[in-house]
C-alpha cells in the first residue's frame, strides 16, 4: 500500500491549509466542491473495503487477468460516479473530512492486512468501467482514483485564486 500512502500524503498536503470556506467554495455551476471531491473519497473507499471484506469472506476464487486501471488517471474520459458515492450537499470542516479520510484508510488497510495475499489474487469483483478487477486491484485502483481527483483539487484550488 505504500503508492496508497504517498498519494494519501500528497492529497492530505494539497487541501490541509485550505479554509473551510475554501474547502466549500463551487468554483462553477455544477461543478463540486473540493470538500465533495473528499466526501466523495471517502464514500468510494469505505465501499471498496466493505466490498472487499464480504468477497474476501463469501466469494469464490474467480482469478481475472490483469487491467488497465492506470488509466483511471485519464481525466479526458468522464465517468459519472454512482449513486452511492455522490456527495452530499452539506459543507463541512477540514477536521470532519480529514477524520473521514483517516477512518476509512484505516479499514481498508486492516482488512488488507488481515487477507491472506492469495486470495486478495485471486478473487474477484466486477467494476462498472474495467469489468472484473482482482481484489489486489481493487486495493490499487483506489489509489489511483485519489490521484485523479487530485488533480481535480489541484484545478479547484487554482480557480479559488
Amino acid at each position: 500500500m505504500d503508492h496508497q500512502e504517498q498519494v494519501r500524503r500528497q492529497l492530505l498536503e494539497s487541501v490541509s491549509a485550505l479554509s473551510d470556506e475554501q474547502l466549500n467554495t463551487r468554483v462553477a455551476e455544477g461543478s463540486w466542491t473540493i470538500a465533495q471531491v473528499l466526501e466523495h473519497l471517502y464514500l468510494i473507499e469505505t465501499s471498496i473495503a466493505a466490498m472487499i471484506a464480504q468477497t474476501l469472506t463469501r466469494g469464490a476464487n474467480q482469478p481475472v487477468s490483469e487491467k488497465p486501471i492506470h488509466l483511471t488517471l485519464d481525466r479526458s474520459k468522464k465517468v459519472e460516479a454512482p449513486d452511492f458515492a455522490r456527495p452530499s450537499d452539506r459543507r463541512f470542516t477540514w477536521g470532519e473530512l480529514e477524520e473521514k479520510l483517516r477512518q476509512s484508510r484505516q479499514r481498508l488497510r486492516h482488512i488488507v492486512e488481515q487477507a491472506a495475499p492469495a486470495d486478495l489474487e485471486t478473487k474477484s469483483f466486477p467494476h462498472p468501467v474495467f469489468g472484473p478487477l482482482s481484489l489486489k486491484q481493487w486495493v490499487e485502483f483506489v489509489s489511483y482514483h485519489e490521484q485523479r481527483h487530485l488533480a481535480q483539487i489541484e484545478e479547484i484550488k487554482a480557480h479559488l485564486g
